[in-house]
């Protein structure tokens, strides 16, 4: 029986599970590069400890730990900015977006252009950042009450979700929408 062999299973699973944690090992070896160059190798700044702490929460391994901390501190290493977007997607949901880049002109572009691309705009600095408040952590909650997007509204926020999640730069993204509250990237 042709197709049905069960190591291709496994391997198709695999596959995507692993793309899975690349991508997060990836989005923390930034991070953890960021905050060891703020705390200069530091290991017991809490900033870094934190980050460090939430690597480890998703088996990042050490090895790959240790070389974020090393590249952050490294004189050749490349200077990472974090990025704040907001905008208003659909439904009127307030959207923000978090990003670190060695490239701010390039992220804002690719940014730009995924938004204009799905029919919104760009949002000034600040205009919806009214719609959430900012943790200990620095992560961003939505304020009550939450929005209830529509059936289409819904699919189309989906949607954009898969296309920002292929941009290696975008740290979190957050909304105030209901049912996506808890859906933030890590």
């Amino acid at each position: 029986m042709s197709g049905h062999s069960k190591w291709s299973q496994i391997k198709r699973q695999k596959g995507v599970a692993d793309g899975a944690k690349s991508k997060a090992f990836g989005r923390f070896s930034k991070l953890i590069a960021l905050e060891s160059k703020k705390a200069a190798g530091n290991l017991s700044s809490p900033g870094l400890a934190n980050t460090i702490a939430r690597a480890k929460a998703i088996n990042m391994p050490k090895d790959s730990i240790d070389r974020a901390v090393a590249k952050g501190i490294s004189k050749d290493s490349g200077e990472l900015i974090q990025v704040v977007y907001e905008w208003y997607g659909p439904g009127g949901v307030a959207i923000i977006i978090d990003a670190l880049t060695d490239n701010t002109n390039r992220t804002t572009q690719e940014i730009k252009h995924l938004i204009t691309k799905n029919g919104f705009e760009l949002g000034a600095q600040g205009s919806a950042a009214w719609a959430f408040k900012k943790s200990g952590s620095g992560a961003f909650e939505p304020n009550e009450p939450l929005m209830d997007l529509s059936e289409s509204d819904e699919e189309a926020l989906g949607k954009i979700f898969d296309q920002i999640d292929e941009n290696d730069d975008i740290q979190r993204v957050y909304t105030n929408a209901r049912g996506y509250e808890d859906n933030e990237s890590d």
